[in-house]
C-alpha cells in the first residue's frame, strides 16, 4: 500500500501548473471509440488507474490498444465479445458507458452492476430506461443485466434527473439508431459536450449538447478519428484550492475558464484574488472568510469539488454551510478532517464548518477519490506532518498529483508502507 506524506504543511505554493486531459471526458470517449471498426487516436489521455482499467476492459472485448505519452491508439475492428466480467465491472463505475456503446454497435450487451467510489446511491435505472426507450429488451438475473435489440429506433427520452452517465449512454446508443432521438432534461456538463464533439467528428449528427435538450439523428456508420481530450476542470479546481489553502500564488494553465465559473465566483466571494486569461487562471489568497456552498448539476458548483472546498473552508474565518444535493453519502471525509482539528457538524445533507486558526498534521485515510484530494489539501494547509493512507483512490483521478504539487513547492512524497 502506498501513502502520501506531507512534511511541514503551511508552505506557500507558487508557480504554474499545466492541466491535462479530463478523466471524466476520456472514459466515455474511450467507450465511444468502439462504435466503429478501425483505429482512433486520442490525445491528452491522463495516466490514471481508471483509464488503465477501461483499457483492460476494451482489450478483453477484443480491441487492440497502444498507450504512450498520454496518447491512446484504439483499434476496435477486432472486438468479438459483448459481455464484461464482474471483476472488471466492479472496479469502476465508468464501465457502465460500454452498455450504450455495445448496444449502439452490436445491439447486445451483458454487464454486471458497476463499482467505483462509495459516495452514495447511484442507480442505473435511468440508463436502462433510456435504452429501453430506444428498443432494447432488458433481462436482469442474479446481478447480470443482459440487453438486446433487433434494431434501435430513435425516440423521445425524458430524464427525471439530469444524470451525466445516463445522458452519455443514451447518446452512445442513439447515434447509430434509426431516426431521431430527443433527450429532454439532459445533463449539461462539459464532458457531455466533449463526447458529442468526438462523435460528431466520427460522423454523428448531434445538436444541442450543453443544453438540456439534445437532438440526435442516427447515421448508418461512424469512422475512426483523431481527437484531443478537454482539460480536467476538477483537477484545475483542486489546484486552485491548493493555492488558496496555502496562501499561495498559483497559475493554472491549459484550462477552459467558463468550465470553472461556479468555483471562480465562490473563490472571489471568500476573498481570493482571481485573474483570468484566455486559457489560464491565477489565484492569490491571504485572508479568507466563510461562505455557503450548494452542489448542483453544471453549471452549478460541482459535487466533485465539494470535499476539496470543505478542506479550504476549515481554515476560513467564520462559519460556512455546505449542502450536498447530488450524492447522499459524500461527507465521508468529515471524520478524517476532524482528526486534523477541523470543526464540522453534519446534519443530513448539510455540513456546518466552523473555521479554525490552525489544522494539525495527522494520519488520515482517503475514503474515496475527491475525499482523498481534500485530505491532501488539508495537509498542505496544516502545521506539522500528515500521512494520507489508501491513496489508490487518489490515483484514480489525479495524474502525478504529488509531482505537480512538488513543482509548486509542496513538501510531499509518495511512500510505501
Amino acid at each position: 500500500m502506498e501513502k502520501f506524506i506531507v512534511n511541514e504543511g503551511k508552505v506557500q505554493l507558487n508557480g504554474h501548473i499545466r492541466i491535462g486531459g479530463a478523466k471524466n471526458a476520456a472514459l466515455p470517449i474511450m467507450a465511444a471509440s468502439i462504435l466503429c471498426a478501425g483505429t482512433s487516436v486520442i490525445h491528452d489521455v491522463p495516466n490514471l488507474s481508471d483509464i488503465m482499467l477501461m483499457k483492460r476492459i476494451l482489450e478483453y472485448l477484443g480491441a487492440e490498444i497502444i498507450y504512450q505519452n498520454n496518447t491512446l491508439f484504439i483499434d476496435a475492428k477486432g472486438i468479438n465479445k459483448t459481455d464484461i466480467p464482474e471483476n472488471l465491472m466492479r472496479e469502476m463505475r465508468a464501465s457502465i458507458f460500454l452498455m450504450g456503446a455495445l448496444m449502439g454497435r452490436f445491439r447486445t450487451a451483458s454487464i454486471f452492476y458497476p463499482g467505483g467510489c462509495a459516495i452514495g446511491h447511484r442507480p442505473i435505472d435511468l440508463h436502462i430506461k433510456a435504452l429501453e426507450r430506444l428498443g432494447a429488451f432488458v433481462d436482469e438475473n442474479h446481478g447480470v443485466i443482459t440487453l438486446s435489440a433487433s434494431h434501435l429506433v430513435g425516440e423521445k427520452i425524458v430524464f427525471d434527473f439530469p444524470s451525466v452517465g445516463a445522458t452519455e449512454n443514451a447518446i452512445l446508443a442513439a447515434v447509430l439508431a434509426e431516426g431521431r432521438t430527443i433527450i429532454h432534461n439532459a445533463a449539461r456538463e462539459p464532458e457531455i459536450v466533449d463526447l458529442t464533439n468526438f462523435l460528431i467528428k466520427m460522423g454523428a449528427e448531434i445538436h444541442g449538447a450543453g443544453n438540456d435538450t439534445i437532438y440526435i439523428d442516427g447515421v448508418k456508420r461512424l469512422n475512426p478519428v483523431e481527437y484531443t481530450i478537454m482539460p480536467d476542470r476538477i483537477q484545475a479546481g483542486t489546484f486552485l484550492l491548493a493555492g488558496a489553502i496555502t496562501n499561495g500564488n498559483v497559475v493554472i494553465e491549459n484550462i477552459t475558464v467558463e468550465h470553472l465559473f461556479a468555483l471562480i465566483d465562490k473563490l472571489a466571494e471568500l476573498g481570493a484574488r482571481i485573474s483570468l486569461g484566455n486559457d489560464f487562471i491565477r489565484i492569490k489568497a491571504e485572508k479568507i472568510c466563510g461562505i455557503d456552498i450548494k452542489t448542483l448539476p453544471f453549471p452549478g458548483f460541482p459535487t466533485d469539488l465539494q470535499a476539496p472546498m470543505m478542506a479550504l473552508l476549515c481554515k476560513a474565518e467564520g462559519t460556512s454551510v455546505i449542502t450536498e444535493t447530488i450524492f447522499e453519502n459524500r461527507f465521508r471525509h468529515v471524520d478524517q478532517l476532524a482528526r486534523m482539528g477541523a470543526k464540522i457538524l453534519v446534519e443530513g445533507r448539510s455540513a456546518v464548518v466552523r473555521g479554525v486558526n490552525t489544522l494539525k498534521g495527522a494520519t488520515v485515510e482517503a475514503m474515496d477519490l475527491r475525499a482523498g484530494g481534500a485530505l491532501v489539501l488539508a495537509a498542505l494547509g496544516a502545521e506539522g506532518t500528515s500521512t494520507i493512507e489508501n491513496i489508490k483512490h487518489i490515483d484514480r483521478g489525479y495524474e502525478n498529483f504529488e509531482i505537480n504539487l512538488q513543482s509548486l513547492g509542496a513538501l510531499i512524497i509518495r511512500a510505501k508502507d
